[in-house]
């Protein structure tokens, strides 16, 4: 007689399906900062689908005029998440990006399952009743030795109500590159308790 096998049933609790990451990046860099840092192979790694872009005017990325405004700037986001497919990421926003990743957030943060603010520009444009609308869970990140951006940025960003906040002790205002090692272990605990 043939012995029918069945199939290995399924494990009753396989793990959720983990969120995609976006990185943006600062003034003086670009996506390539994130490969080169090894960020992006180490998430990898951890099953999280990960994408660096070049914003508008940098790395290989063609100037763009209608980034100008704050409205171009998250319509550029908007088309960027269209165009990758991305389902509710979680953005990643050092510096200089805090331009694009901010207004995205606050009109469209229901679209992201999480925010990783790392001493964003900007952040003083918008009121604390505007951070307080804002229920995208938040990890506000900055090196304890940025003493120029991080602090305005926490004052405005420890509005948003659900937010942590994680400070890279000895590292400056690119505290992922001082601190590479204390920077992936921050993002990676904020990632793994994201629903």
């Amino acid at each position: 007689p043939v012995e029918a096998r069945l199939p290995e049933p399924l494990p009753a609790c396989l793990p959720p399906s983990r969120p995609d990451v976006l990185f943006l990046h600062g003034q003086a860099f670009t996506s390539k900062t994130w490969e080169a840092l090894g960020t992006l192979a180490l998430l990898a790694g951890e099953g999280y689908r990960t994408v660096a872009i070049d914003l508008p005017g940098y790395g290989d990325s063609p100037p763009v005029e209608m980034v100008l405004t704050a409205q171009g700037r998250r319509a550029f986001l908007d088309r960027v998440l269209q165009e990758l497919g991305m389902q509710r990421p979680v953005l990643i926003s050092p510096s200089m990006s805090g331009r694009f990743a901010l207004p995205f957030l606050l009109a469209h943060g229901d679209r992201l399952a999480g925010f990783v603010p790392i001493a964003p520009v900007g952040t003083k444009d918008f009121t604390a009743e505007q951070y307080r609308g804002v229920q995208t869970p938040t990890l506000i990140l900055y090196g304890d030795r940025d003493t120029g951006l991080a602090p305005q940025a926490l004052q405005n960003l420890q509005h948003i109500p659900k937010h942590r906040v994680a400070v890279l002790s000895g590292a400056g205002h690119a505290c992922y590159l001082d601190k590479p090692e204390d920077f992936h272990r921050a993002l990676l605990g904020f990632l793994r308790q994201l629903k």
